[in-house]
């Protein structure tokens, strides 16, 4: 059974530092939830450590500046780890070939081929070319957030034929911007995966972006996994990743699956919320209706 509690505080004390995801639990997108950032603050002001783990396909740098638009403050955390930056890195080491066919919004080219300064010397030189000229695929969300995924069926069926890999650089497959529902890169990467295409992850709840915050952590203090509790909405993102890297997870019951566990968000009924986590064959180690 998982744990219903009230607020952070209720368990925080167990732990030396939270990979806390953002989309959902420290904002929605438009504005920062206060009650998530001062617990953030007060967690800090203990000593414990917070690393960021977001599925943003942005660096973590452009993730600072977008908070900070936000209202989050910079006392609430100590380091960010994006799957922007995992989801890069592995690009400019060659993932998926020099010359990539990019899916997303214009303002997301200039953030996400940007130079980087983590791969050294065994960078390659990346070139955006149109799909026909493509060695891979380089998706960092729809170019249009409100339209079906299976608009790009077309360009997926040629792909696939081609044997062309898909770089995912955010696994998200929606979030809630405000009170809109959008896609997310996720969504186009699993229909990829879906029509025989193989799709490469680097966001929750894969591996690498778990590597990179414990690189985060380690660079301000020496923290033991079961000293780590992982916070998000996310079921099959933050609670599926965190359990699969065998770390504590606290499950936001008032984010994407709010209207699972009863009309009113603040008050998720108990027994609906554990018969839904076995559903889903996940089991959180605690849950809250709200970060706070």
């Amino acid at each position: 059974m998982t744990r219903l509690i009230n607020s952070l505080s209720d368990i925080s004390a167990r732990y030396d530092a939270l990979f806390v995801d953002l989309w959902g639990c420290v904002h929605n997108g438009v504005t920062a939830y206060p009650d998530a950032v001062k617990a953030l603050q007060d967690y800090r002001a203990t000593g414990g450590k917070v690393i960021l783990v977001t599925n943003s396909p942005r660096p973590w740098r452009a993730v600072v500046e977008q908070l900070a638009g936000f209202g989050v403050p910079d006392d609430a955390f100590d380091a960010i780890a994006t799957s922007g930056d995992s989801a890069r890195a592995a690009m400019y080491l060659g993932a998926v070939g020099q010359k990539v066919f990019h899916i997303g919004t214009p303002e997301e080219v200039d953030v996400f081929f940007s130079p980087m300064d983590l791969v050294g010397d065994d960078a390659v030189e990346i070139t955006r070319v149109p799909l026909n000229e493509a060695e891979g695929i380089v998706c960092t969300g729809p170019e249009d957030a409100m339209a079906d995924p299976s608009v790009y069926r077309s360009d997926f069926l040629f792909a696939k034929q081609k044997g062309i890999k898909l770089l995912c650089a955010n696994p998200d497959i929606v979030v809630d911007r405000g009170e809109t529902r959008e896609w997310c890169a996720g969504a186009l990467a699993a229909l990829y995966s879906e029509m025989g295409g193989k799709s490469l992850y680097f966001g929750k709840p894969h591996p690498p972006i778990y590597d990179l915050a414990r690189r985060r952590l380690s660079q301000i203090a020496k923290v033991d996994d079961a000293d780590i509790l992982c916070i998000g909405d996310g079921i099959g993102t933050d609670i599926m990743g965190g359990m699969g890297e065998g770390l504590d997870t606290l499950f936001i019951t008032g984010g994407l699956a709010a209207k699972e566990f009863g009309p009113d968000p603040e008050n998720p009924d108990p027994a609906r919320l554990n018969a839904w986590l076995a559903e889903q064959n996940l089991s959180a180690t605690a849950a809250i209706p709200f970060l706070r």
